[in-house]
């Protein structure tokens, strides 16, 4: 028998655990000296071209360069420069800002390195017990099924695919969609983007995605949708599924839930609810109200690290039917049977809920934070969240120049500057410059966006770290900015 070489003992653990260790603990201050120093920054800085630089053109590294050199180009080319989405005046899209105990438990999480697929372990039985507790929050019954995922457009996009399965009227898995009627699929024309990508990457084209008016208030218009539905019928197509938003990306609009949840019975079809961030408003006694006909739904999918400001990356998709989750994506392969005893007793339940088999543990943040911090408070902190969002509104619309241009349903705040005597087209390049210059300025970031055809700016409120002195700069930044640019455009 052959004697195996010297290269047999290769390991990629650390040679002396004492000076890792060492610097492992060094990482985690350091971390956290970052954390809790992030209002003493602007949230955003601009990479400089040396950076930009190094962090593009550096060859591949084929030989060791040792963990101090690593962490130390690290601490001084990649921390300094993220979005900003972590700051306390990032405001921008609706991104989450992550949370201390969010980083350590995902710290945790890596260090055991658990396969979630399912198998005979505590982790499975921890996202069990996550998903479980989540359904209780959204209302559903408690044998709904779930999975976590990486983000709301994921999420979405996986409960479709049950929505699609389920409704179809034939075995989609096995025969596909050939020489089958267009199936159909109705929303809001504020629907987010994830839509789109779902039905293009079922087969079913964009064509199959039906973008309903929405009224003066932004939400769906149900009627229009109930005449939709009949005329595609009546042209041979076959209805599938009914999309409502709990809190849509460009206003925070909410659909009226149960007028949707009424067609969708009444029309025999699947109704889904994208609740990106606005589900979470179900944690609070005194915001549930507005998403009310949410825990009617045949599926609902929404961001945990939105409103549950938690680390990327974690979402949920939550079905009531629990086997038509399942027999969506099942499969049993021979080498992964369920042997009744030993590692993988109990079968592998999440790779039979989504496309995936590897699965890293997200559901140790939520559980952990759930019990440190407890739902009632995170709910307050929503509650806080809304809160500012309408004193931010009030004030900002007594700013001269700006005019709040949606209603403020939820969190989101959408406003535009109006110069004097500018043409639309004038207006639009006058609201991207001042999002511009708040941004680079450092005073904020909001971000931008489009409604009824104009140029706006949005201010998302989903932000644990915000005060309201936080606000409080960003109107001071806005008055001051627009009025400098409104006296250079006079000039």
């Amino acid at each position: 028998m052959p004697t195996p070489s010297h290269k047999s003992d290769l390991t990629l653990d650390p040679a002396n655990w004492d000076e890792f260790r060492a610097i492992a603990h060094r990482m985690v201050d350091d971390a956290l000296d970052h954390m809790s120093t992030l209002s003493e920054r602007a949230p955003w800085t601009p990479l400089p071209p040396a950076v930009r630089q190094a962090l593009t053109t550096e060859p591949v590294p084929h030989r060791p360069q040792g963990i101090e050199r690593v962490y130390a180009e690290f601490a001084e080319r990649v921390l300094p420069y993220t979005n900003g989405n972590r700051h306390p005046r990032f405001f921008g899209w609706i991104q989450g800002n992550g949370t201390p105990l969010g980083m350590m438990a995902d710290m945790l999480a890596a260090g055991m390195n658990a396969h979630l697929a399912g198998l005979d372990q505590a982790p499975k039985l921890v996202e069990m017990q996550v998903i479980a507790w989540l359904a209780e929050l959204m209302g559903f019954p408690k044998d709904s099924s779930g999975l976590l995922v990486s983000g709301g457009s994921m999420a979405n996009i996986l409960a479709l695919a049950v929505a699609r399965h389920a409704t179809c009227g034939f075995d989609v898995r096995e025969d596909g969609l050939h020489n089958r009627p267009r199936l159909t699929v109705y929303t809001s024309s504020e629907i987010h983007s994830w839509a789109q990508k779902a039905v293009e990457l079922f087969g079913m084209g964009n064509a199959s995605l039906r973008r309903v008016p929405v009224n003066d208030d932004l939400r769906v218009n149900v009627d229009a949708m109930r005449t939709m539905i009949a005329a595609d019928r009546a042209a041979g197509m076959r209805p599938i599924c009914v999309i409502g938003s709990a809190g849509t990306v460009n206003s925070g609009a909410i659909d009226d839930l149960n007028a949707l949840a009424d067609l969708a019975a009444s029309e025999k079809l699947w109704f889904h609810v994208d609740g990106a961030f606005g589900a979470l408003a179900a944690l609070s006694p005194a915001l549930k109200p507005r998403v009310a006909g949410m825990e009617r739904a045949d599926s609902v999918a929404f961001d945990l690290h939105k409103w549950g400001y938690l680390p990327y990356e974690i979402a949920c998709f939550l079905v009531r039917d629990a086997e038509a989750h399942r027999s969506t994506f099942a499969v049993t392969p021979t080498y992964l049977r369920d042997e009744g005893r030993g590692v993988i007793a109990g079968g592998l339940p999440f790779a039979d809920r989504g496309p995936e088999l590897t699965r890293g543990f997200k559901a140790l943040k939520v559980w952990m934070t759930f019990k440190a911090e407890g739902v009632a408070r995170i709910a307050d902190v929503i509650e806080q969240n809304v809160a500012q969002a309408v004193a931010f509104a009030d004030r900002l619309a007594r700013i001269p120049h700006i005019v709040v241009v949606a209603p403020v349903s939820l969190n989101v705040v959408c406003w535009r500057a109006v110069p004097p005597n500018a043409s639309d087209s004038e207006a639009d390049s006058f609201n991207k410059e001042l999002l511009l210059r708040i941004q680079e300025a450092g005073v904020a970031v909001p971000s931008g966006s489009q409604l009824g055809g104009r140029y706006i700016i949005r201010v998302a409120c989903s932000n644990h770290r915000s005060t309201w002195a936080d606000f409080e700069t960003l109107l001071a930044g806005v008055g001051r900015i627009t009025g400098e640019m409104l006296s250079e455009r006079s000039a």
